[in-house]
């Protein structure tokens, strides 16, 4: 499943590569949050990217292969998240225990974004977040 074409045009559009390293995920929070304050995504909503974001890059370095690559778009359609990792072992919604103290990244992705998925060959998740989200299209 490939995301909602919401951004056939994105204004604007974010990539980088990320080490496979647990400890990246705290730089690549802080990143996605100065790339969507720039793109002028109000607050709450640049928290909600910024959480999906997070989640889904941590998902790729201890579940997936390899590098990891996320991509961001943005437009007056909306926003999407894209992580993509070396395997393609499809990422999946655990059941996870109420003690467990982890496991609940993707419950938190569909809880926050409007839909998710992964795309048909397994190596990418990616999540969206539909809507006039983008209000200052300056570089």
């Amino acid at each position: 499943m490939s995301p909602t074409p919401l951004l056939t045009q994105p204004q604007h559009r974010f990539e980088t590569l990320i080490a496979p390293e647990l400890a990246k995920v705290s730089d690549v929070r802080r990143s996605a949050w100065a790339v969507l304050r720039r793109w002028d995504v109000d607050e709450p909503l640049a928290g909600d990217v910024q959480t999906v974001v997070s989640e889904l890059v941590a998902n790729a370095i201890e579940h997936g292969s390899g590098w990891v690559a996320l991509r961001l778009a943005g437009s007056m359609g909306g926003i999407t998240v894209e992580v993509s990792d070396a395997s393609p072992v499809p990422a999946r919604i655990r059941s996870s225990q109420p003690d467990d103290s982890r496991g609940r990244g993707l419950v938190i992705v569909a809880a926050l974004a409007q839909s998710w998925g992964v795309s048909d060959n397994g190596f990418t998740t990616w999540a969206a977040f539909p809507g006039r989200q983008i209000r200052d299209y300056g570089d």
